[in-house]
Parts: structure tokens; sequence; C-alpha cells
């Protein structure tokens, strides 16, 4: 994958990356599900790296919850960056407000608002930080976290 140096079915040396800018519009948070489900597809398929099923629909959860905080709550654009980091991905959303989210107290009853304790329970780890503009959400998600579900999108293990 662009020229990327291989050992095997292992990427050595170079990260693997992709980002995108979205403006907060109609349909952004299923173009960054998108862009999640195409980049792990291409590390399945160029880097032969092992990626569970699960590892896909949790890291397009994450996108997509911290997405739509971003559009939710930041004016302007906001940046997703999905980077291959030995065993897993992680998923970096920046947007421009400046607030730190806080998750809230668990609340059965609560309509909406849960985003950012589901984030925080399905990554292997969770960080925010305040940035000289916005601030930026950073999540790590296992490749393969089911060492039996790591066959290829679409197929069976």
């Amino acid at each position: 994958m662009d020229g990327a140096a291989q050992t095997g079915d292992r990427l050595t040396d170079v990260p693997v990356k992709v980002s995108a800018e979205y403006q907060g519009r109609p349909g952004d948070i299923a173009r960054g599900r998108e862009l999640a489900r195409g980049f792990l597809a291409r590390v399945r398929a160029a880097q032969g790296a092992r990626v569970s099923d699960r590892a896909v629909e949790v890291v397009q959860l994450v996108v997509s919850e911290l997405l739509t905080n971003a559009c939710k709550y930041a004016p302007g654009p906001s940046l997703v960056d999905l980077e291959l980091a030995e065993d897993r991905v992680e998923v970096t959303v920046w947007d421009s407000q400046p607030v730190l989210p806080v998750p809230e107290t668990a609340d059965p009853g609560r309509v909406g608002r849960h985003g950012l304790e589901i984030v925080m329970a399905v990554c292997q780890s969770f960080e925010v930080h305040r940035e000289p503009v916005g601030k930026r959400m950073r999540a790590a998600v296992g490749l393969a976290d089911d060492p039996h579900d790591t066959a290829p999108l679409g197929q069976s293990a």
C-alpha cells in the first residue's frame, strides 16, 4: 500500500494511515463509517493484517460516535485520522470545540448522550487532549480481539 515496506504479512517501519475532513453536513457520519470500513478492508487486503469482524464494527462505531459529537457540538470542520499501530487501530477525531467531553453517570432512563460511555466501554484506551484550537480525542481498538474471528471481510473464519 503506497509503497510501504513489507516483511511477509507484517508492515514494517511505515505507518498506515488515512485522514478525512468533515464539515458537519448531512451524511458526514455515514461517510466516516465508510472511511473506517474501507481503511480496514485495505489493511486486511494489502497488509495481510488480521482484523476481526468485531474490530471492524467497533472502529465504525467509535468513528460514528466521536464524529457525531464533533458535528453536534463543535462549530466548523472536524478531522478523522485512522492509523494502524501494531495490533490496533488508533482513531483520532479533532474538532474546534475546546471543551473536553465528560462521560455522564449511567442512567438507563436517559435518552441519548451515551456515546462517550460506549466509546470508553469498547476501546482499549481513550484519551482527550486540548489543542491550541479545539481538542483531539483518540481511541485505540484492538484488531484481533477474538482469535477465532479473523477472516477477511465477508468470509467466515
